[in-house]
């Protein structure tokens, strides 16, 4: 079983060296292209204004890049400041970046799920009253969790950190596809995003509609609602967690 890994460039050529170092096939195919907002303006105001706020969410790794990319020199976390983050990929990235982990929330490990209603379980009996909340998105995104916020009596604001777009696939990409097309019962497609899934549909140079017998394997209900839509008739779907999506694919049968 050949797994084909969709996420942006960056995170999925880590995660295809990680599925490859548990011993399976794994290769990219990034699905969404990332790319630096042409005026970062707005994100050197947030950096000033940090320390005035109780909160800054971010979407996903790519937000934490892109976001930690304009850091003024020397520049510190504050220290009274929340980092949120929906899932474990977006918390490493955090880490790393120098957020101390007694400032960063998440979701329980645990959850059934990893995403803003978890993280949203993580921050609800706070006080949200007058608090000034910043999230760090693309251009564009669920506001499920802004209107939550809102909702309690928050301030939230918005900072675009990157955009989205349907990327230009290479030769030996298309030919992946091809491959994978011709054989849909020894490939996996792995999806993190249901923006991936509606972008392979425009991506290729033929009619996308999913042979039979094609599989996803997804990290959230939503995106195997839109895989199913979109013509796959086999969908698993696995917590974003790297252990479980492993064991999620090693028990596929043919």
């Amino acid at each position: 079983m050949r797994v084909i890994v969709t996420r942006p460039a960056a995170q999925a050529q880590e995660w295809v060296q990680r599925l490859r170092g548990r011993g399976l096939d794994a290769v990219a195919l990034p699905l969404i292209c990332i790319a630096p907002v042409a005026d970062p303006s707005a994100l050197r105001r947030a950096w000033q204004t940090l320390a005035m706020r109780r909160l800054v969410v971010f979407v996903s790794p790519n937000a934490v890049r892109q976001f930690f990319a304009h850091r003024p020199a020397l520049a510190a976390w504050p220290a009274p400041l929340w980092a949120a983050s929906p899932g474990p990929g977006t918390t490493h990235e955090l880490l790393t970046l120098g957020v101390p982990a007694a400032r960063v929330v998440a979701p329980d490990p645990q959850a059934a799920q990893v995403d803003s209603e978890a993280l949203w379980a993580q921050l609800q009996a706070r006080d949200w009253r007058d608090a000034g909340v910043l999230i760090v998105r693309g251009d564009g995104g669920r506001d499920w969790l802004a209107r939550t916020l809102q909702g309690q009596g928050a301030v939230v604001e918005h900072v675009t950190a990157y955009q989205r777009s349907v990327p230009q696939l290479q030769p030996a990409e298309i030919e992946l596809a091809r491959a994978a097309w011709a054989e849909p019962a020894s490939h996996a497609w792995l999806f993190s995003s249901a923006e991936a899934v509606d972008n392979l549909a425009t991506s290729l140079p033929w009619p996308a509609r999913p042979p039979a017998g094609a599989l996803a394997v997804v990290t959230h209900p939503r995106i195997g609602e839109r895989a199913r839509q979109a013509g796959f008739d086999r969908v698993l779907a696995s917590r974003p967690l790297f252990e479980d999506m492993v064991a999620c694919i090693q028990s596929i049968e043919p």
